[in-house]
């Protein structure tokens, strides 16, 4: 039975895909050394991670080196905007309002946060 590929990085894979986004290129004892800061994880745990997470086009490796090395297939953004968009369907059936009111009301959300998103909506009203 093969696996099935999927394009959505699992709570792990977004780990991951965390450290790399703040520190790419890097090896996989870079970041199993930082994903033990949070909670133990084996080298071996964290090198067939990644394995699958090349397999399933979430990461880029780069073997040209002694080392081989690993860096994100997309942006933070772009990441980000597919696990929403995906969220969006499954669970809000398509409703960007339904999603928005529990954002803001599964967490208090600071001023600072409120200004930036009254701006993008001021924006989005332009448009």
């Amino acid at each position: 039975m093969t696996r099935q590929k999927t394009q959505q990085p699992t709570d792990r894979e977004l780990q991951i895909l965390r450290i790399l986004w703040d520190d790419s290129p890097n090896t996989v004892r870079h970041v199993n050394e930082q994903m033990n800061k949070r909670q133990k994880t084996g080298y071996t745990t964290t090198l067939k991670l990644m394995q699958i997470m090349t397999e399933k086009r979430l990461l880029i490796r780069d073997d040209s080196k002694f080392q081989h090395t690993y860096k994100p297939a997309k942006s933070e953004e772009k990441t980000q905007k597919q696990v929403v968009g995906d969220l969006l369907e499954k669970v809000f059936s398509g409703s960007a309002e339904k999603l928005v009111m529990r954002a803001l009301s599964a967490k208090k959300v600071s001023p600072a946060e409120l200004t930036k998103i009254k701006k993008m909506i001021d924006k989005m009203e332009k448009k």
